[in-house]
């Protein structure tokens, strides 16, 4: 593998489950941002009510820069939102082969409102209307990604074999 694999998309989209899965699949590291960060600057609820986002965005490219400059070629889940920050969607563009997690609207509602885990950006108890406005507020970066692949009603074993079919053979 000659670049690494970035997986975006809306919370709950699976980039993690999936991320680990593909990452055995190819024989590479998989590279998690949102551990990466915790390991580094604590948990991220804190890090936003101290810090804020511009803070926290700013640790995500940093983690992306030090993974896609100092690694062997992997799997990276990236946070949620990395992507609508200008300078890590340039990073991700520049340097590696991004995948969308598609979800629709309806799936997404869904997976966050039974998450256990609480979103800083949505809240403990988020409204439809907050999850629709964030979920089309990333629409336009998401769609930038070099490969779609529809996530809902799949297995993450199936994902894995979804994105390794579409693949450019390089990548494999």
């Amino acid at each position: 593998m000659r670049r690494h694999i970035a997986l975006n998309g809306f919370m709950g989209a699976g980039k993690t489950t999936v991320g680990k899965k593909l990452a055995n699949r190819l024989s590479v590291r998989f590279f998690d941002l949102d551990a990466l960060i915790v390991e580094e600057h604590g948990p991220i609820d804190v890090i936003f009510d101290r810090l804020g986002k511009p803070a926290f965005r700013d640790f995500e490219l940093t983690a992306l820069q030090r993974t896609v400059e100092n690694e062997q070629p992997g799997v990276i889940a990236l946070g949620g939102g990395a992507v609508t920050y200008p300078p890590t969607l340039e990073v991700v563009k520049a340097k590696t082969f991004s995948i969308w997690l598609y979800l629709s609207i309806a799936e997404t509602i869904k997976r966050v409102r039974s998450a256990k885990r609480v979103r800083p950006l949505l809240g403990p108890n988020p409204e439809n209307s907050k999850i629709i406005g964030l979920y089309t507020g990333r629409l336009s970066v998401y769609r930038q990604s070099d490969l779609i692949v529809e996530a809902a009603r799949k297995t993450s074993a199936q994902l894995v074999a979804a994105i390794i079919e579409q693949l450019p053979k390089e990548l494999l």
